[in-house]
């Protein structure tokens, strides 16, 4: 695996937790946008592991989620 396809799995990795996240909290892309500083659209691409994100991203994310931002780290990696 190279370090690029590391670096994708990880996005992806990220996105679906996020995602996973957000649906336990019945918050639709609209909802949790409303709730932090992140447009709706960029939330979806986040989820698909399209976009590489900053921290003060991720903080907003967690803030709009009522969790800490390690939460959104807090997922399982296979081979990474």
């Amino acid at each position: 695996m190279t370090i690029e396809d590391n670096k994708r799995s990880y996005l992806i990795y990220f996105g679906k937790n996020l995602e996973k996240i957000r649906t336990e909290k019945g918050l639709s892309y609209r909802q949790l946008a409303q709730r932090c500083d992140v447009d709706f659209s960029e939330i979806s691409k986040i989820e698909k592991g399209e976009r590489n994100i900053q921290i003060t991203t991720i903080v907003e994310l967690a803030k709009g989620l009522n969790k800490s931002p390690k939460d959104l780290f807090d997922f399982k990696t296979e081979e990474i």
